[in-house]
């Protein structure tokens, strides 16, 4: 880089910077201003014409154009900027932000072709407040390694530049929220990063690391599991793509590298700089760990850890020693006695430890790193691992630490006064789901509009994804022949797409089937038999095999791939696939070895599920070293069986969550429905459509908390733990000695629609709801109309519903006197007694709507559902739903009845229907019945329509006022059970403040 280069990066970051702190403005204006205290030589550089003929030759990855990417990418973010009223990541945002910086039209198509308005969702993030300090363009040291690993992600993984971007922002949100490396006085942080199963955390963490080592970390710990599978597969990718080849080999033979048998380090996939980053004016990267061997304490290890100084008077976090000294780099598992030899070693070595930046990152953070052990009670130990964290957190002032992963509830219940703990008291960070990802919601048809009658396998995820196991009392290895035969048949389908598709030899490297069926080696043992005379009584390549897989493909493959192929090749009929079956088989089972068992059992385990030195097409048998972590390549049949006693350890089971680059329409998961465990009757399709829902529920509320109000954070970390929901009864968000800390008091959900599911299951509870909405019914109007609104997916949506008002005082009344099946309609009743009270209401009334199926007559003569309510016996449609989350309902209303009420209430813009704008009202709110009839209940309704009310559930959803507002202009209140507090008392977090 020219000095001319550095002086315009200088003028052009020092005008960006003024801008991000306000809005942006007028380039030559901020450029002209710039120069006043630069030397004369800037001056024709504040210029529009030079930085067109600065991006006329740029590169993607120049640092001119990682500057520009990165403001201009930060504002394609915001949210809610005052300076714009276009939405995030558009075309009209990024135009308002052309015509505010007053760009002529040629330096906008050169901005435009190098950095690409990015459309992706953005993180999602709960801080607390911090010092911003974090700004690459003008840190001391050089900007080297995250450059290196951008320009790897876009030219050698053809990472798309949207997603690139969307990495570069995500992972700024983390190192800004770290302390400055270089401040006088030492600050540990301590942030949670929060990711889906198998969706690139990884990636985030390293650009991280990235980034942190520019800027001046110089030990980075790396937390990589539990178990050394994991650990090696976190070390390789990390030593692949960012340590890069010239740190591994240190002028050594590469021939005797550790990645020696590696495919890729000899096909030249690992990262190269073409010399020792010290020998271009950098620093390097000293491993301290290598793929096959953990931490040692050795005394070479010790010396490796010594930290040179260039000014030895000065501390090592001086920025004139920092930037010049070598970064150390370790992958440690989880494990006490390796932590503990890196703790012992730690203590030894001359450089005083006060002075050292430190990043840990601990990789699955709710995994062995908690400490379970109830400290409210005096003397307690903390558990291993959790204390040697602790340990090193205490010895190590500048330590940050960032945790990650995909089930985070562990994390957030941690007791946030316990300074040795690893609570993400600073910031959450939720990463937006990536492009291209199969995750959890993609199995389940959540809040569908198609009735259960029309779904098929373009409308419906389970139809196409999801194949019964029933329960174990009928269960034989039918179930498992076919799900073998699936296997078969979808590596079938690969080689075709390799063939005719056009995608190449070898693009599928990687044809994998899971059998998940419990985590005790014994049982993998009888496993692997079944399996194993399964596999070769199949007959592949016989008569009645290929008949078997006709009839798999005419009936589900071809149908599926049919309407979600997305474009890759489909065979027309079987005739045409079936030349492949028998080199799939092949690929398979050519060495007689058609299946791997991964249980660290040496007695068992067979063959070795090492996917990074060779191509895997194989069956895998697994547990607990299959359950977390740890990315099983190429997956796409998956059979399921493996009960969890808590949401975050069943979701870490998905391993079938991830990019399925070419064969999404492939995936299938054979699942058990309807087992029993004991009493309870578990259903583990359910209950990952349960987590689905936690999952969403926890991150959307995350996103609603992460607007600021008056510039100042809503919540922060430690107020997180009550938007945790739990959706099944059973399943737990965490195991139970990890819950605790606080309680969700209140919670205000203003123009959002809210529905209740945790209704009594007890006849006099019915009976006694049933009866308080009565009154309401008889005031309902003698005639039902049609509504009508547009969604805010622009779709319309029209009901035909009986109406009547009530005011606030008869709503809260109402009630105050339902019972519950669980305590969760608490926080949102503490919320409306608040808008509904006497004296100072923020409610004016409510409509109440009940609508009528398109079946109803009110003479009865209708077909369909009906029932006849109150004094005036009147006939209405009832509802037909079950506790699919037992005791919960699932989903109650039905999603076309909710656009007319959040309209009603003020959530949604006009749709231009009559009778709907006739209704609407500032300060008023929105009621839907739903008169419930369970399945097992549909006797109780009598012949002439009545209907025992002690089998009716009363059930009813809402949309309060979108002006009914807190005055403090929050959303949320809780009390907090902190242990900093004598005798743990109940805190109100608004008057703890």
């Amino acid at each position: 880089m020219t000095n001319k280069d550095e002086l315009r990066i200088t003028l052009h970051s020092a005008a960006l910077t003024e801008m991000a702190a306000t809005k942006p403005k007028k380039l030559q204006r901020a450029l002209d201003y710039q120069t006043e205290d630069m030397p004369p030589e800037a001056e024709p550089l504040a210029d529009e014409r030079d930085f067109r003929d600065a991006l006329n030759s740029a590169a993607p990855t120049d640092q001119i154009v990682e500057l520009w990417r990165r403001q201009l990418t930060k504002w394609d973010f915001a949210q809610n900027p005052t300076w714009c009223p276009s939405e995030p990541r558009t075309d009209e945002r990024r135009a308002d932000m052309y015509k505010l910086l007053g760009l002529d039209e040629s330096t906008i198509k050169l901005l435009d072709s190098l950095i690409p308005v990015s459309k992706t969702p953005g993180p999602v993030v709960i801080s607390d407040t911090f010092v911003p300090w974090y700004k690459p363009e003008l840190q001391q040291g050089q900007s080297w390694y995250w450059p290196a690993y951008r320009k790897l992600l876009v030219e050698g993984k053809k990472w798309p530049e949207e997603a690139v971007s969307s990495l570069d922002v995500a992972s700024d949100e983390v190192v800004e929220r770290l302390a400055d490396p270089t401040r006088a006085e030492a600050y540990q942080s301590k942030g949670l990063v929060v990711g889906y199963v198998q969706s690139g955390k990884t990636a985030n963490f390293t650009a991280v690391i990235a980034k942190a080592i520019d800027a001046g970390y110089r030990l980075v710990i790396v937390l990589g599991g539990t178990l050394n599978l994991l650990r090696a597969q976190t070390q390789r990718r990390i030593d692949m793509e960012l340590v890069g080849r010239e740190n591994i080999v240190r002028g050594g033979n590469e021939y005797e590298s550790d990645y020696s048998d590696d495919p890729a380090w000899n096909q030249g996939k690992f990262l190269e700089f073409g010399d020792l980053p010290s020998a271009q004016g950098a620093f390097d990267i000293v491993r301290m760990t290598t793929r096959d061997d953990d931490y040692k304490s050795l005394l070479q290890g010790i010396v490796a850890l010594e930290f040179e100084k260039r000014e030895p008077a000065l501390p090592l976090y001086d920025p004139r020693n920092l930037h010049k000294s070598s970064a150390r780099l370790m992958v440690v598992k989880k494990n006490k006695a390796v932590l503990g030899k890196l703790v012992k070693d730690l203590r030894k070595i001359k450089t005083p430890l006060s002075e050292i930046p430190v990043l840990i990152i601990d990789d699955e953070s709710d995994e062995a790193s908690i400490n379970t052990t109830n400290l409210y009670k005096p003397d307690t130990e903390r558990t291993a691992i959790n204390q040697k964290i602790s340990d090193l957190l205490k010895m190590l002032p500048r330590a940050q630490y960032v945790g990650y992963t995909a089930t985070p509830f562990a994390n957030v219940f941690i007791d946030p006064s316990d300074a040795e703990d690893i609570f993400p008291k600073d910031f959450i960070v939720s990463l937006p789901r990536p492009h291209g990802y199969m995750g959890a919601s993609d199995f389940h048809d959540l809040d569908s509009d198609v009735p259960l009658k029309d779904r098929n396998y373009a409308n419906s995820n389970e139809k196409a994804y999801i194949r019964d196991i029933p329960a174990v009392d009928s269960y034989d290895d039918t179930y498992l022949q076919k799900a073998i035969d699936m296997f078969v048949l979808t590596g079938a389908m690969k080689l075709y797409r390799e063939d005719v598709g056009g995608l190449g030899d070898r693009f599928f490297q990687h044809h994998t089937m899971l059998v998940h069926e419990t985590g005790w080696t014994a049982d993998h043992k009888e496993l692997l038999g079944r399996i194993t005379k399964l596999w070769f009584e199949g007959g592949y390549t016989s008569s009645e095999g290929h008949a078997r897989l006709r009839t798999l493909f005419d009936t589900d493959v071809a149908p599926v791939s049919s309407v979600r192929a997305e474009g890759h090749a489909v065979p027309g009929s079987y005739d045409e696939l079936m030349r492949y079956v028998g080199p799939a088989t092949f690929r398979i089972g050519g060495d007689d070895k058609p299946i791997i068992v991964v249980n660290g059992d040496k007695y068992i385990e067979t063959g070795e599920a090492d996917f990074d030195k060779r191509a895997i097409w194989k069956i895998l048998i697994g547990g607990q070293k299959l359950a977390r972590g740890f990315t099983v390549e190429g997956l796409t049949v998956t059979f399921f069986r493996r009960r969890a006693g808590n949401a975050s350890s069943l979701m870490q089971m998905g391993r079938w969550f991830g990019f399925r680059d070419g064969y999404r329409d492939l995936v299938r998961l054979f699942i058990g429905r309807g087992e029993q465990a004991g009493k309870e009757r578990v259903d583990l399709y359910e209950a990952f459509e349960a987590i689905c829902l936690d999952e969403e529920s926890f991150r959307s509320e995350l996103k609603w908390y992460s607007t600021k109000v008056d510039g100042a954070p809503q919540i922060t970390p430690a107020q997180v733990p009550p938007v945790v929901s739990q959706h099944l009864e059973w399943l737990k968000p965490v195991s139970p000695n990890k819950m605790y800390n606080s309680r969700l008091a209140e919670i205000a959900t203003p123009g959002v629609w809210t529905e209740p599911t945790a209704y009594p299951e007890k006849s006099e509870d019915l009976e006694s709801n049933a009866r308080l909405w009565l009154p309401v019914f008889d005031a309902l109007s003698s005639e039902a109309t049609r509504f009508a609104c547009t969604d805010n997916k622009g779709r319309t949506r029209a009901m035909n519903a009986f109406t009547t008002i009530i005011s606030p005082v008869e709503f809260l009344n109402l009630l105050e006197g339902l019972k519950w099946r669980a305590p969760s309609f608490a926080p949102h009743l503490a919320y409306l007694r608040a808008i509904n009270r006497e004296g100072n209401p923020q409610v004016d009334d409510w409509v109440v709507f009940a609508p009528q199926l398109a079946s109803f007559d009110p003479d009865g003569c209708g077909d369909g559902n009906q029932i006849v309510l109150g004094s005036r016996e009147r006939r209405f449609s009832y509802f037909e739903r079950k506790r699919r989350r037992y005791p919960l309902f699932g989903a109650i209303s039905d999603p076309v009845h909710r656009a007319v009420p959040t309209r009603v209430a003020g959530g949604l813009d006009s749709g231009g229907d009559e009778a709907t704008e006739s209704l609407v009202q500032k300060r008023r709110g929105a009621i839907v019945l739903y008169p419930i009839v369970e399945p097992d209940n549909k006797t109780a309704v009598r012949s002439d329509g009545s209907i025992d009310l002690k089998k009716l559930v009363m059930a009813f959803s809402f949309v309060p006022p979108s002006s009914a507002r807190r005055d403090d202009g929050r959303v949320v209140r809780f009390t907090t059970i902190d242990s900093s507090r004598e005798g743990t008392p109940i805190i109100d977090v608004q008057k703890a403040k």
